[in-house]
């Protein structure tokens, strides 16, 4: 900073002035500036007055320029436009934010906040999304693993940060085969209750993740499917080879089951979908065939 005006007072000169044996008045000081390169002039560094008094001069000194500074700084970079790498102490802050009083784990109750905190529904896509980037083992359960080693991998330590990423995630998936087809590979297990030990997925849970992993990428039989399981009750699980044939099978029969090849090893319950579909076709057919008849013997009377 530049020095303080009140360096630059004039010399005091009461004790001059009073001298009767003064030969002359001291010149009146002057202050002004001088170029920062020019020293200022300096008066003889002792003189004898009349009465034999010595008066030593005021040391020499430079007048420095006196205004303000630029100041030159760099803009701090925008937040949330860096690749640094997510804080361990926010991640494990974040989670103790939603974790159960008791067990270690985010459980219903806070997976239910966070998803107010996201402000998105807990049955919305984007959260099983979310799961999946956590790897969760299990419905309504993260575990500080899950959530701390999840979170580092998208790169978000923050509920901001983890509504950035998700819309990004979510567009990836959509654009890649191979990253859906292991989201859907990863909702089967999901679903299952492992405490339980379960390993067939009950039909009414399999509907409900059908419907929730085909919010993008859905195939043309997809209603069709879930309306034949509703309507036979029989059914009363789906396997994981089930679950998983069930993309290529979907894939491979077109959108009006023409293409679907009886020789293929599909399970049987897309046999028996294939069957009764066809026989709703025919008896579709059967039925526009008496419309048609009714209506040609209306006329011909």
């Amino acid at each position: 900073m530049g020095n303080c005006l009140a360096c630059f007072k004039e010399p005091n000169s009461t004790a001059l002035d009073n001298s009767p044996n003064c030969p002359k008045e001291m010149p009146e000081a002057q202050l002004y500036p001088a170029p920062s390169h020019v020293p200022a002039s300096s008066a003889p560094s002792e003189t004898i007055l009349s009465n034999g008094n010595h008066l030593t001069a005021l040391p020499e000194t430079t007048i420095t320029r006196f205004y303000p500074r630029k100041t030159h700084s760099k803009s701090a970079p925008a937040m949330g436009l860096t690749d640094s790498k997510p804080s361990d102490a926010k991640l494990n802050a974040l989670f103790d934010q939603y974790k159960d009083s008791v067990e270690d784990s985010i459980l219903a109750e806070g997976i239910e906040q966070l998803c107010r905190d996201l402000q998105i529904n807990p049955d919305d896509f984007r959260i099983l999304v979310l799961a999946w980037k956590l790897n969760a083992e299990q419905m309504c359960r993260f575990t500080r693993n899950e959530f701390v080693s999840g979170l580092r991998a998208m790169r978000a330590d923050s509920v901001k940060g983890i509504q950035a990423r998700l819309p990004e995630i979510v567009t990836e998936v959509d654009q890649n085969v191979e990253l859906f087809k292991d989201l859907y590979r990863f909702t089967f297990r999901f679903g299952l209750d492992s405490a339980a030990g379960q390993r067939i997925l009950p039909t009414d849970m399999a509907v409900v993740l059908w419907r929730l992993v085909f919010t993008i990428r859905e195939p043309p039989i997809l209603g069709r499917w879930l309306a034949f399981l509703e309507c036979h009750q029989s059914v009363r699980g789906i396997p994981r080879d089930t679950w998983n044939m069930f993309l290529n099978f979907s894939e491979a029969v077109g959108d009006d089951l023409s293409c679907y090849d009886d020789n293929e090893a599909w399970p049987s319950l897309f046999d028996d979908f294939v069957e009764y579909e066809n026989d709703q076709a025919n008896q579709n057919i059967s039925k526009e065939k008496d419309c048609e008849g009714l209506i040609i013997i209306e006329q011909n009377d």
